[in-house]
């Protein structure tokens, strides 16, 4: 596995919003989306707030590819499912989003089952 260099890692973590497509079985990208992200412990994680029927979320589990876009850093990524830091990445979501519907929708117990690690590859 690759890391993310710290400079990337920050630009990402900056930027409010992340663009995610997954890779298609054939190796096309799919149209992106929107997420909120955030990192904890130098590792980008994202969620899909409408849970397990997120379309974006469905097509990254066909895969486990995909492509990001976010704070100017494109890169080829890994996906793969993460509840280990669950809690933390609650606090990091209130702590870059603030408190509201849209923050307690990401960290709802449906959007939690889909807590994704974000890997460059």
């Amino acid at each position: 596995m690759i890391d993310w260099t710290e400079t990337d890692l920050a630009a990402i973590d900056r930027d409010g919003e992340l663009h995610v497509a997954a890779h298609r079985p054939d190796g096309t990208v799919r149209t992106s989306k929107i997420v909120w992200h955030v990192v904890v412990d130098d590792t980008l994680y994202i969620r899909s707030v409408r849970g397990t029927d997120g379309a974006w979320y469905r097509g990254v589990q066909r895969t486990g590819t995909g492509v990001i876009d976010a704070g100017g850093v494109h890169a080829d990524v890994l996906f793969a499912h993460d509840d280990t830091r669950d809690d933390a990445i609650d606090t990091a979501y209130h702590d870059k989003y603030g408190d509201g519907s849209a923050v307690e929708a990401i960290t709802s117990t449906q959007a939690r089952a889909t807590t994704l690690r974000v890997d460059p590859r």
